[in-house]
């Protein structure tokens, strides 16, 4: 296995809303395909999942722009859980990272031989979590995210720690983490950049004339970013697809273009549709 390179911050990367003009020069004759994540995307990052309201405004943005271009959303929720928070009939939505993929004609599953150890690591989690005040358990059909927002600074470390002793009892399971966030998954070579690579196969949108653009906010989004650059390599600048970081203040990140946060998503979206649907 090669290193990757480091990616550089996304201060410096230029905002794909301050210059939307120049954006789409690069966009040019092509037509989008779309993938948004939602929590820390879309909606602002709260302390429970179930407070993350997707406002209607942003709504109709995705619902006018899904009548332009392909549109996907490509969360670590559980999939009827996105598709139930974002409420707009024939989208794609790929839920548990793009393990759990549900669209017009179109359904995936990966990692259904794993749920039963998900079900064991579970119960352990949740006996060797429960005296740790703020910690939150959640099971999604293809995870298990442990939500540390609320624990005590000095407990967080030891969530980590069982986290990491009820994995290493399930060969078959891996960790991943994110903003306050550990991850139990199936030990496959699965994330949300293969996922949105599969999609684009799948939908016959791999061709030239279509241009991939990525929005999220996390560490898992960044195989997605990743995943467009390294497809890229060889075609030509713009050629592979683009990643937009949404965050603040900046970080590294493989995304080529950058948000502060999601209310400047939403403005981005909105840019977008109206661009396409003048051109």
């Amino acid at each position: 296995m090669t290193d990757q390179p480091s990616p550089a911050s996304t201060e410096g990367k230029p905002s794909a809303l301050v210059r939307f003009d120049a954006f789409a020069t690069m966009l040019g004759d092509r037509r989008p395909a779309v993938f948004l994540d939602y929590d820390g995307t879309l909606t602002p990052i709260v302390e429970r999942p179930d407070l993350a309201i997707l406002d209607e405004s942003v709504r109709a943005v995705i619902r006018r722009l899904a009548g332009l271009c392909p549109v996907a959303v490509v969360s670590g929720r559980d999939l009827e859980d996105v598709a139930r928070h974002v409420g707009i009939d024939d989208l794609i939505y790929a839920g548990s990272h793009g393990f759990d993929i549900r669209g017009p004609g179109l359904r995936t599953q990966i990692g259904v031989e794993y749920l039963g150890d998900l079900d064991a690591a579970e119960g352990d989690l949740l006996r060797r979590l429960h005296g740790v005040e703020g910690a939150l358990v959640e099971r999604k059909r293809f995870a298990i995210a442990i939500h540390t927002r609320r624990v005590a600074p000095d407990r967080k470390a030891a969530v980590g720690d069982a986290v990491r002793d009820v994995a290493a009892a399930f060969p078959t399971l891996r960790v991943t983490g994110g903003k306050e966030i550990h991850e139990l998954r199936p030990n496959v070579p699965w994330d949300k950049g293969k996922a949105v690579l599969s999609l684009l196969d799948t939908l016959d949108l791999a061709g030239p004339e279509t241009l991939p653009l990525y929005l999220g906010d996390d560490e898992t989004d960044e195989d997605a970013f990743r995943a467009l650059a390294e497809r890229g390599e060889g075609r030509g600048e713009g050629r592979e697809g683009v990643g937009i970081r949404v965050m603040d203040p900046p970080a590294p990140s493989a995304a080529g273009w950058s948000l502060k946060d999601p209310a400047e998503a939403g403005a981005f979206l909105d840019r977008l549709a109206v661009w396409l649907a003048e051109g």
